[in-house]
């Protein structure tokens, strides 16, 4: 196992308020905003983590520049891909890389 299954394993383990606050840190640590290819409308939206909780809902239509592996959340826990926004979760991403077999570019 990988750091981001280790994390995901023992986040399972904790309370729900146990897992509402470490994602709170995360939030605090997020570099999305600063992304270029972060709109208004995200902005407006609050969305953010998109690492976590998946591709914008209809608010980053075209990566314009990726700034993922730079954000300390996707080194600290070890995340493989990139450009959620617009392709979906860590999780999400390395699912569909078990069915295609390569990863997505």
């Amino acid at each position: 196992m990988d750091t981001f299954e280790t994390t995901l394993q023992e986040m399972k383990k904790m309370a729900p308020e146990e897992q509402k606050a470490v994602m709170e840190e995360k939030k605090a640590m997020c570099t999305c905003p600063t992304c270029p290819s972060y709109t208004t409308c995200a902005k407006n939206g609050n969305e953010l983590m998109f690492c976590a909780t998946g591709k914008s809902f209809m608010c980053i239509p075209y990566e314009k520049e990726c700034i993922c592996p730079t954000c300390p959340v996707a080194k600290d826990l070890g995340l493989k891909y990139s450009s959620f926004c617009t392709r979906g979760s860590e999780k999400a991403q390395r699912y569909e890389n078990t069915l295609w077999g390569s990863k997505m570019v």
